[in-house]
């Protein structure tokens, strides 16, 4: 935004959050570390914030595209942007002079957002990932339902689809969305709205998953999509939690209706060149867009209309048995695509990542990164991320590239997708 800080006067960067889907896209994408979040909202620092703007184009809603001019002494505090279930009404500069209760002031001196040391560095994985689509991608249609105005699908089909009696309990979940139009490609996501209320009495947010089937449906001709859902128990320090919306969906039958909102997301999309590579890093749930690329690819294949692309798959999971869809990936033709998996919780055997087997196979990832038709995809546990880039670099080394101009590249030319939470 323009001149920001006029004579005192503030142009305010707010979230919306009758339109936020908690994607934490913004968070990631701040290089200052503006933007946080609690249980519910996520939320603007307004001392930290430098309008820079690096958190505006990867947000799949728009939310984050709001502005409030108010007296930079007034301006809106964490506290109460926490507290909002709706954006506050524009209030007239010469009102907020009048009225004192219109917001609480900040701390007057703005700090960094982080305090590092000399030589220290933080990763940012916004600074790698392209915020286009490829070149090739097929037009991605966005936002045709929002929080106010949800359609409904209707339940298909749940299916577990890691090994009954372990610990991740993972779903293969069906909707079918009869004759509204719910048009979708490959990498894009939908938001769930759990039904009831939280703690607060307050109706619950949509949570977003990605898609896992591709464009013509999870049944092919039918207007339909398939979500791989894992049911959250615990959370990520291992206490334990119950998801609301993990657990909704896992436990929904045939027949159920849900609350949908989307899709979401115009970047993290496959290239329809029909030479293009795809390399494809996920672990857990993140496979949900691979699976979705994978299976249009198989179709395309089938159907004679394909020719050229490789694919190449990094999976990792825990154990064999909690890494989903384990049984169909082993039924797809070697030369269809080049599969590798990583577990890091085999008992008798030491941890493997998705990064070792990346440079294990620096010999044919390098190749690949060499070649401009290529496109990489990440999807997983924001802890993979830098494992993940760091990997990349060094097989681009290795194979001669100079790892700052193809990085540029991969991230410029929407060849670099990153894409974890």
């Amino acid at each position: 935004m323009d001149s920001p800080v006029i004579d005192g006067v503030l142009n305010q960067h707010l979230i919306d959050p009758e339109i936020c889907i908690r994607c934490n896209t913004c968070e990631e994408a701040c290089p200052v570390g503006a933007i946080t979040h609690d249980s519910r909202n996520y939320v603007v620092d307004p001392v930290k914030c430098q309008r820079c703007l690096a958190c505006i184009p990867p947000c799949p809603t728009g939310a984050i595209d709001n502005w409030r001019q108010v007296l930079r002494v007034r301006a809106y505090s964490l506290a109460e942007q926490f507290g909002w279930d709706v954006l506050p009404a524009e209030v007239p500069l010469d009102a907020q002079q009048a009225d004192g209760s219109v917001a609480v002031a900040p701390p007057p001196a703005a700090q960094p957002a982080v305090q590092l040391e000399p030589g220290e560095t933080v990763f940012n994985g916004a600074e790698f990932s392209a915020t286009l689509p490829p070149w090739s991608a097929a037009h991605a249609y966005t936002n045709l339902y929002g929080p106010k105005n949800p359609t409904r699908a209707t339940v298909a089909g749940n299916f577990r689809v890691t090994e009954v009696g372990r610990d991740y309990d993972t779903h293969h979940i069906v909707l079918d969305f009869g004759s509204m139009p719910f048009p979708v490609l490959e990498g894009q996501s939908i938001g769930i709205v759990p039904p009831g209320t939280d703690e607060q009495g307050r109706p619950h947010y949509a949570r977003q998953y990605s898609i896992a089937s591709p464009r013509n449906g999870e049944r092919p001709g039918y207007n339909n999509l398939s979500l791989t859902v894992k049911r959250v128990l615990e959370d990520y320090q291992g206490r334990p939690v119950r998801g609301v919306a993990s657990n909704y969906l896992c436990d929904l039958k045939v027949g159920d209706s849900v609350q949908v909102i989307g899709p979401f997301g115009s970047s993290f999309l496959m290239p329809n060149h029909p030479r293009s590579h795809i390399v494809m890093i996920c672990t857990g749930t993140g496979s949900a867009p691979m699976r979705a690329m994978t299976e249009w690819r198989r179709r395309l294949r089938a159907s004679g209309k394909f020719a050229g692309g490789k694919l190449m798959l990094f999976f990792g999971a825990r154990t064999k048995e909690e890494l989903p869809y384990f049984g169909p990936l082993q039924n797809l033709p070697k030369d269809f695509i080049d599969i590798h998996l990583a577990f890091s919780r085999t008992s008798g055997a030491p941890k493997r990542y998705v990064q070792d087997l990346m440079r294990e196979r620096a010999a044919d990832l390098g190749e690949l990164l060499g070649n401009a038709d290529t496109h990489v995809y990440v999807c997983g546990l924001k802890a993979m991320e830098e494992g993940v880039v760091l990997a990349l670099r060094d097989v681009a080394q290795q194979a001669g590239l100079r790892w700052e101009t193809l990085r540029s590249a991969l991230r410029d030319e929407g060849r670099l997708h990153l894409e974890t939470y």
